[in-house]
């Protein structure tokens, strides 16, 4: 591979093009100064304004939300897996019907497999910008977003619809329904009653891991977080990994796709046919069969997350 293909297969974080308007709750206040990110495959955006970087998925979705202070993301589910850690910042996850059910604050490095089929949302409570990534399960990201019935019911009254095409229409702008399309439909009283409402006990121990933890973990080998006799056991349709500054990691060729996420410091990612180094927040794809290894590139404190293909469903993932 020459290091112009390897290039283009890196979104570095200072390259982000953010979406203001990618879902439904982008006009309602205390929601309507996030910034989604669409960084490997279409994710979820229901906005035709939302950036793709790379078009190509390796069997799931990378995205990103970026959040000032106080800013939320409003109540909604996944018909697959989301797992989410954070690069920056400082953030309150909530879920349940009124999202009351339970809640865990997670610190820069924390990861967390939001369980499949409830309401969730989440708010940047720490002091400062923050930042998100975001893992989606299936290479269509389980076709979007089922939203609580307040959250469609709030946005009408600030201009936004989504129509059942999956499509947002702004009438702020002067736009409307086409013709033969209808509003998204709210979800049923029969179907909400099944939805699980899991308290913090039941979530947390199962779906969330602590970036210390990790590190400790990974002094010898990588550390498996999510995924089959891992940290987090589940089989979200990936899975995912560890590499700190002091995990051993020798040079090799994969038989799966996977993408490199460094958390913290800088990484020197060697393959065969040249060398570049990996920041905090970028995003880099590994082919399959390309031999490569990763080392950090300076002393000090490094950890990286790497997701793997695998043959897996992609979802669900709450098991009551």
């Amino acid at each position: 591979m020459t290091p112009a293909e390897m290039e283009a297969r890196i979104v570095r974080y200072g390259d982000l093009v953010p979406c203001k308007t990618a879902f439904i709750d982008a006009h309602t206040p205390g929601s309507d100064q996030k910034e989604n990110f669409t960084i490997i495959g279409g994710g979820v955006s229901e906005s035709p304004d939302q950036h793709v970087h790379i078009k190509d998925t390796p069997g799931f979705n990378i995205g990103a939300a970026g959040q000032p202070p106080k800013c939320r993301n409003s109540l909604h589910s996944h018909r697959t897996a989301e797992v989410f850690f954070v690069l920056k910042g400082r953030w309150r996850f909530f879920w349940g019907r009124w999202g009351k059910a339970g809640e865990v604050t997670l610190e820069e490095g924390d990861i967390f497999n939001i369980p499949t089929g409830i309401f969730r949302g989440f708010e940047n409570i720490g002091t400062d910008y923050g930042m998100i990534m975001a893992i989606l399960g299936g290479d269509d990201a389980g076709g979007g977003v089922l939203w609580a019935p307040q959250v469609i019911e709030d946005a009408k009254d600030h201009g936004l619809v989504l129509g059942e095409n999956g499509k947002l229409y702004d009438s702020k702008k002067g736009q409307k329904l086409p013709d033969g399309v209808g509003p998204m439909p709210l979800l049923a009283d029969d179907v909400l009653a099944r939805m699980p409402e899991p308290t913090t006990g039941e979530v947390v121990p199962r779906y969330v891991a602590r970036y210390w933890d990790m590190m400790a973990l990974s002094d010898r080998a990588p550390a498996p977080v999510i995924g089959p006799d891992a940290m987090l056991v589940d089989k979200p349709g990936f899975d995912v990994d560890f590499i700190s500054h002091t995990t051993p990691v020798e040079e090799q060729a994969m038989d799966s796709h996977h993408v490199l996420m460094p958390m913290r410091g800088h990484w020197r990612l060697d393959y065969d046919g040249g060398s570049v180094v990996l920041n905090p927040g970028d995003t880099c794809a590994v082919p399959p069969g390309l031999r490569h290894s990763v080392t950090p590139s300076m002393s000090g404190e490094a950890s990286m997350f790497r997701v793997r293909s695998n043959d897996d469903p992609a979802g669900p993932t709450w098991v009551g």
